[in-house]
C-alpha cells in the first residue's frame, strides 16, 4: 500500500479536537438536563429519547472524518509493473567566463545574462541530459551529462570569471573538450553544443574545432553576446572596492562581439545555427523548444516502474455512507398514538 499525499494524515489531529467539541456539547446538555430534573421533567425527557444514540452519532461523525482524511491521503495498492522508454538528446552548454563577459552592454553583464538564460531554460527541458563547460584561457567540465537538473542549476549559479584561473579566450579548446570528454562515441547523432560567448578568440582555431565536432555528428548552436560595432569596456573592481576598467599596456580594453567567427563555426556542423543576440534580449527556453526539443531524440534507456491503483474513492464513498447513517439515526423515540 502507498499514500501519495501522506502529509494529509496530519489532519487526523482534527479528530481529538472534534471529540472535545462533542464532550463539551454533552456536558452542556447534562447541565440543561439537571434543570429539567429540578422541574420534574427529566423522566418525561428520558422516555422520549435514546440516550446512547448521541454517542453513536458522534462516533459515526468521527469515523466519517477519519475516512475522509484517509481518502485525501490518496491511498493506492494493487501494484503493477510498467516499462517506460525514455528519450532525449545530449546537450552541453559551453559558457564563456573570460573577463570580456563582464562587459555591461547586456544587463547586468554578459555573463550574468547568460547564466540567467541557462537557468530559465531548465524549466523547459524534456528529458534531455545536460552538461556544462566553462572556458576562458582553458576549459573545464563543470558538470558532466546528467538528468539531475538541480545539481546542474547549482553548477551554473556558481560560475564566475574566477571559475577558470587562466586568462584569455580559447573557444576551440572548449569545443574540443566537449567533443572528447563529455559526449560518448556510441551515437553520431542527437548531440548539441550550445555555445554562449562574445566570440573573441585567441588563436585556438575554433572553426577547425567546430568542423571536427561536426564530423562526429555534433550540432553547434552559437549565441553571440555583445556590441558588434562600437564594443564595450570591461569593468573591474580594484582592491579599494572602486570600479575601474581593464587596461592593457596603459590602454583601456574594449571588447566587441566577433559574429563572423561564430557564423563560420556553425556552418561546419550539421544543422548548426547562429543566433545573433548582440545587446538585445533572448529566451533560451524558446530557443530550446524550437531547435532542440523538436529535434529527433534517441532512446536513452528503458526503465521499469511500479504503478499503484488509487483507491481514495472507496474511502470517500464509505465516509459518505457513514454520514448518511448518522443523518437517518434519530435520537428520539417514535411516539405511538
Amino acid at each position: 500500500m502507498r499514500l501519495y499525499q501522506v502529509e494529509m494524515l496530519f489532519l487526523l489531529w482534527v479528530l481529538p479536537a472534534l471529540l472535545g467539541v462533542f464532550i463539551y456539547a454533552f456536558y452542556q446538555r447534562r447541565r440543561a438536563g439537571l434543570l429539567f430534573a429540578e422541574a420534574g421533567l427529566l423522566s418525561r425527557l428520558n422516555d422520549s429519547i435514546y440516550p446512547g444514540r448521541r454517542w453513536t452519532k458522534a462516533v459515526l461523525v468521527l469515523v466519517a472524518a477519519a475516512l475522509l482524511i484517509l481518502g485525501l491521503a490518496r491511498p493506492a495498492w494493487n501494484p503493477k509493473p510498467k516499462q517506460v522508454q525514455r528519450q532525449g538528446r545530449d546537450v552541453v552548454f559551453v559558457l564563456d567566463v573570460s573577463k570580456s563577459m563582464l562587459a555591461e552592454d547586456l544587463a547586468p553583464n554578459r555573463l550574468e545574462r547568460a547564466k540567467l538564460a541557462i537557468t530559465d531554460c531548465l524549466e523547459t527541458l524534456e528529458g534531455d541530459r545536460v552538461g556544462l563547460i566553462a572556458f576562458a584561457g582553458t576549459a573545464a567540465v563543470k558538470c558532466p551529462l546528467t538528468l539531475d537538473y538541480g545539481f546542474f542549476r547549482t553548477m551554473v549559479e556558481d560560475i564566475s570569471v574566477n571559475s577558470i584561473n587562466r586568462g584569455g579566450t580559447l573557444i576551440g579548446d572548449a569545443i574540443r573538450r566537449a567533443t572528447s570528454e563529455v559526449f560518448d562515441e556510441q551515437e553520431k547523432e542527437f548531440k548539441d553544443v550550445v555555445l554562449i560567448t562574445d566570440g573573441e578568440d585567441h588563436d585556438s582555431f575554433p572553426v577547425q574545432a567546430a568542423e571536427e565536432a561536426g564530423q562526429k555528428g555534433i550540432r553547434l548552436l552559437a549565441i553571440g553576446l555583445g556590441d558588434e560595432t562600437q564594443g564595450q569596456r570591461i569593468p573591474i573592481t580594484d582592491e579599494t572596492g572602486q570600479k575601474t576598467f581593464l587596461k592593457y599596456q596603459g590602454q583601456e580594453v574594449w571588447t566587441k562581439l566577433d559574429a563572423d567567427t561564430l557564423r563560420q563555426m556553425v556552418e561546419k556542423t550539421p544543422g548548426g545555427k547562429y543566433l545573433n543576440v548582440a545587446t538585445g534580449t533572448f529566451d533560451l527556453g524558446k530557443i530550446y523548444q524550437d531547435l532542440i526539443a523538436s529535434a529527433e531524440k534517441k532512446d536513452l534507456e528503458s526503465q521499469t516502474i511500479t504503478l499503484y491503483e488509487e483507491k481514495y474513492q472507496i474511502f470517500v464513498a464509505l465516509a459518505f455512507g457513514v454520514l448518511c447513517v448518522e443523518m437517518v439515526l434519530s435520537e428520539r423515540k417514535k411516539v405511538r398514538a
